[in-house]
């Protein structure tokens, strides 16, 4: 019982720590050791050569988070009167109220109405709600393309048909940071793909909601919106949550205060370590789109690169957290020199707390001197970074030759901030390193793309070429039972 309460304590400290933003909390994912790495004082961009830069995987979840999310997850399930495999909605209440979750003037518990979303969004400027509905429609159109591109269809095999169904898995969970700032654009990159996908309902959590997320929720059409973050929010969408009636029962008749959280068949969103702890754990139960690290961006610029810009776009990223890593890799030392100088002027122009948290993250950026764009794309390559710009004299061409990222921005004028903010694709990507073997969010993780068959002419003899090929094979593997079934199909 005292280790319990030692635990719970430690989360109650560290939950109360800032939250990040686009990205978990852990620690930094250098490509080189200190050793030998080249500082010069008075440098924004640490320097560093080709030959230094390698990426080094390292886990995205946090050991301490998550002991600390396992210990919450427990927590949840332990009041359940369904026997653990569900959440307990007094054990979740008492949770979003101890780590602060929930605004200290709603009255709604851990459940925001469709009515205050609406309000929220009719209390924004016109340009607000504009802004809003104009991204809400590009993600959406996007995102709708996506999903026309894969269908339903059928081949001729021997003696019948196979084919492919796409359908939608039933319940997508969708999380939005609540923390530093407030991420509506999360609300609409995870919500409005779940609809575009198909998804019949979609829940969304958020910690302590500003208003323009609840009003991004009203526009992306969330079924359930849920004042909840950390694991607590992951638990609560991976095992469900039983209804809270008057009565303070769990099921049975009676007037619902709290509605029933289906358990999700996938989970998608950033955030921070105690939610990537807290998909890890569930991971296998439902689906996850990524365990997210530290937030990324690496611009491949020459001579024709515009300093002012690429030095606002590394600054971009670096004010996302603490963590966040702004990489410069150009084949001319003049650019690299400018660009340099141009973020430590650019830096002290933000207001705090962005400049202090884009200063700390530029203390683990760097710039790479290469001996062509050739080179310059090599480099790229291996660190596989969450966005990749690429500003030379032929953009397009050199981006088409980049290998492994997350999302691509060509061109001065595609800026990464463009894809941030609803240009159309999404903007949670994959992040260290794991652009190498996978892509960002999309339809496709709440999509299920299922095969059938079917034999017509059995009888008929169709398919006997087919049968002995598997009789035979079977028998090779050792399986024998697999050979007799498939000889029960001889004609």
């Amino acid at each position: 019982m005292h280790q319990t309460n030692a635990i719970i304590f430690l989360v109650l400290l560290a939950q109360l720590l800032p939250i990040v933003a686009f990205s978990s909390i852990s620690p930094p994912l250098p490509p080189t050791t200190a050793a030998t790495t080249t500082t010069t004082r008075g440098r924004m961009l640490t320097r560093r050569t080709p030959q230094e830069v390698q990426l080094e995987i390292k886990d995205p979840v946090d050991p301490d988070a998550l002991v600390q999310s396992r210990a919450i997850l427990d927590e949840l399930r332990s009041g359940s009167s369904s026997g653990g495999t569900r959440c307990s909605s007094d054990a979740l209440l008492s949770i979003a109220r101890r780590f602060g979750d929930i605004p200290e003037d709603a009255s709604g518990g851990y459940v925001v109405s469709p009515s205050r979303c609406m309000e929220a969004f009719e209390s924004l400027s016109p340009d607000e709600r504009r802004t809003l509905l104009n991204i809400h429609a590009r993600v959406k159109l996007f995102a709708e393309a996506q999903r026309n591109s894969v269908i339903d269809m059928e081949i001729d095999i021997p003696g019948g048909k196979a084919g492919q169904t796409v359908s939608p898995c039933r319940v997508a969970g969708c999380y939005a940071p609540g923390g530093r700032y407030p991420l509506p654009s999360s609300v609409l990159m995870t919500v409005v793909t779940a609809r575009a996908a198909g998804c019949p309902y979609v829940v969304l959590c958020s910690p302590k909601p500003a208003p323009i997320t609840l009003a991004a929720a009203h526009v992306s059409g969330a079924d359930l919106v849920l004042c909840l973050g950390g694991a607590q929010a992951i638990g609560a969408m991976a095992y469900g949550v039983s209804a809270k009636l008057l009565d303070g029962g769990d099921g049975g008749d009676g007037i619902v205060l709290f509605p029933e959280v289906p358990p999700c068949d996938v989970i998608v969103g950033p955030g921070n370590r105690w939610v990537t702890a807290a998909k890890s754990i569930v991971s296998g139960r439902c689906g996850i789109d990524m365990l997210a690290g530290p937030s990324e961006v690496l611009v491949i610029a020459d001579s024709t690169a515009n300093p002012i810009v690429v030095a606002s776009d590394l600054i971009a990223q670096a004010e996302h957290d603490v963590v966040a890593r702004a990489i410069l890799v150009s084949d001319d030392q003049s650019l690299i020199d400018a660009v340099d100088a141009e973020v430590a002027r650019q830096v002290e122009e933000l207001p705090e707390p962005n400049r202090s948290t884009a200063s700390e993250a530029l203390g683990q950026s760097f710039a790479v001197l290469c001996k062509d764009v050739d080179e310059c794309i090599a480099v790229s390559d291996r660190l596989a970074p969450e966005h990749l710009e690429v500003q030379t004299a032929d953009s397009m061409g050199d981006g088409r030759r980049c290998a492994n990222y997350g999302g691509l921005f060509v061109g001065a004028d595609c800026a990464e901030v463009l894809g941030d903010y609803g240009a159309g694709p999404n903007h949670t990507l994959p992040t260290g390193g794991t652009g190498r073997y996978t892509g960002g969010l999309s339809v496709f993780n709440f999509l299920r793309i299922r095969t059938w068959m079917r034999i017509d002419d059995g009888a008929g003899g169709g398919c006997q070429d087919m049968v002995e090929d598997c009789v035979r094979m079977a028998r090779l593997e050792g399986l024998e039972g697999h050979a007799r079934a498939a000889e029960k199909r001889r004609r």
